[in-house]
């Protein structure tokens, strides 16, 4: 029949219970006519439809092969004799063609139902911090489009190994695919054409035990680097008030995961990597990601300079500057850039691609692209509108051009400046771009640490084995303004109604952890307790700071 490469699953949730019943009769007419897969497939389906062997009637065997039976004490004695009068046992009788073709459609329609969510399931996440985003359970998605009624929810259908499971119900297998693909994490990725990259993506998502799992050692890392960000943000809030910052306030869960991709992207090989980003977030990023000393970043926003009086410097603001620095995970030493970047939002996108391309190039790494990593960070709003995004998505698999994949991350504010995106682009995400070349998007709620860092994780893996490109879209927020000096709710009252009321990200995943036992009210406060203090002094020493 002609499916070369392509899974038997993906096969069968696309055909008709007509197509079913016809190959069926063929099957039953000839079986050596109908390819392996299906073959073995309806061969499951007349065994399955009496129940476990050990249950028929049947059973055990009155006669074996000569093998067994030499191996089978109890078959070495003679077999007793019918009682007088008795009649034998009619054989068990044969599964009904009507009771054969209800479990093979049972099990198409199953399949269909896998296929929906595996391509539509994103539009079911849940996303949005907020709750603004009107995200309806689409009806594809429900268990009567797909022709299961109440009655029939319970049922045993047989999958065939589908998704770890021989057998299960439509019940069961609705709770886990709406735990896989609609929980806080919500995967696009069946535009792709490759099924390797797929079938890597599935066995990372599907199945009964793919929970987002961390250690108690994880999830306290984690929610210290939350606190930090958030921190950071309130203390120059406080230092430097009506200070134009850029502030990450809302998006504080891109710090752990950021530190997430130096971590494994360490253990995977990496041992550079080049990041780019606007103006949001970058003073967070400086700090927290890159080591940059806060002092320099007070003797900044006082007005001094990082660079000795005898170098001659851009003269740009604080937050438009890169640096590099080295970290250190697991024993692993990373080297890191941060480019810089003027006020054209994606300007430094191919700068970052390039400097990885001339990396590599040096370091003899245009095989694999295994040891450099590039790393871009865009605006919700920037990565929709700005062709120069596109641009480089389409250089991204040219011979002379790769750099083996980037990792594209999105904080999605879900507005730019002061447009709403539904005035802003004509996609449903603001991601839609990376579909031209193929590239999966995970989809993430900004509010859970964890969720955003599994993705990352898993952004990182993908990148490393098929050295393509793979995007994180974050759904977060703008707590303030487009900067620190706007009043937002002039433009965006309700949203900023709901901002308003809204606890911050290390408020709700501390009482995540606090309700779970990894961490207690004392072990917050003792944090943040620290880091302002380390903040106070480093404030002290940058009005005294001189660059060597």
């Amino acid at each position: 029949m002609g499916y070369e490469n392509q899974d038997f699953a993906d096969v069968a949730g696309g055909v008709s219970p007509a197509f079913i019943e016809t190959l069926y009769a063929r099957f039953k007419a000839s079986p050596e006519s109908v390819e392996p897969s299906w073959r073995s497939w309806f061969e499951g389906l007349e065994g399955s439809t009496e129940g476990a062997s050990w249950q028929q009637p049947n059973w055990p065997l009155s006669s074996t092969d000569d093998l067994t039976a030499a191996l089978d004490p109890t078959q070495m004695e003679p077999a007793p004799k019918p009682a007088k009068g008795g009649a034998p046992k009619p054989a068990p009788a044969a599964p009904s063609q009507d009771a054969i073709i209800r479990a093979a459609s049972d099990s198409i329609r199953a399949m269909l139902l896998i296929r929906t969510y595996r391509v539509r399931g994103h539009l079911a996440a849940n996303l949005d911090p907020l709750g603004l985003s009107k995200r309806e359970m689409p009806d594809d998605l429900k268990t009567d489009y797909h022709g299961f009624s109440d009655a029939d929810i319970d049922r045993p259908i047989y999958l065939g190994g589908t998704m770890g499971l021989q057998w299960t119900t439509v019940r069961e297998l609705v709770d886990i695919l709406r735990a896989n693909y609609c929980g806080n994490v919500g995967l696009e990725y069946m535009h792709i054409a490759d099924v390797e990259e797929r079938r890597f993506l599935q066995e990372r998502m599907e199945g009964k035990d793919k929970a987002i799992e961390f250690t108690p050692l994880g999830k306290k890392a984690m929610l210290n680097k939350v606190i930090e960000a958030e921190q950071w943000e309130k203390f120059c809030g406080k230092k430097y008030v009506g200070t134009k910052r850029f502030g990450l306030d809302g998006g504080e869960s891109m710090i752990p995961a950021l530190e997430s991709v130096i971590k494994y992207g360490g253990a995977m090989g990496v041992n550079e990597i080049v990041f780019g980003m606007a103006h949001r977030g970058r003073l967070n990023v400086l700090t927290n990601v890159m080591a940059k000393p806060f002092r320099i970043i007070f003797h900044e926003f006082g007005g001094g300079s990082d660079n000795p009086d005898d170098v001659a410097g851009s003269g740009d603001v604080k937050y438009h500057l890169g640096t590099s620095t080295d970290r250190e995970f697991d024993g692993i030493s990373v080297h890191m850039s941060l480019v810089a970047n003027p006020s054209h939002l994606e300007a430094e996108d191919p700068v970052v691609l390039g400097k990885t391309r001339a990396i590599q190039t040096i370091a003899g790494d245009l095989e694999t692209h295994s040891r450099s990593l590039p790393v871009l960070i865009h605006g919700d709003a920037a990565f929709a509108g700005q062709g120069i995004v596109w641009e480089c998505f389409g250089f991204s698999g040219i011979r002379g051009y790769n750099t083996g994949g980037c990792i594209h991350f999105v904080i999605n504010n879900q507005i730019g400046f002061t447009t709403s995106p539904q005035y802003a682009r004509s996609s449903p995400y603001p991601s839609d771009v990376a579909k031209g070349v193929q590239a999966p998007i995970f989809h993430v709620n900004g509010d859970d640490p964890e969720a955003v860092t599994f993705a990352t994780k898993m952004a990182v893996e993908y990148r490393q084995k098929f050295h393509r490109d793979v995007v994180i879209d974050m759904w977060c927020y703008r707590r303030f303004g487009h900067n620190e000096g706007d009043e937002p709710s002039f433009t965006q009252p309700l949203m900023y109604e709901r901002i308003r009321a809204h606890p911050p990200v290390s408020e709700i995943y501390g009482k995540k952890l606090t309700e779970q036992g990894v961490v207690d009210r004392a072990w917050i406060d003792e944090n943040i307790k620290q880091f302002t203090t380390l903040l106070e002094g480093e404030f002290e020493a940058g009005a005294s700071y001189k660059p060597n």
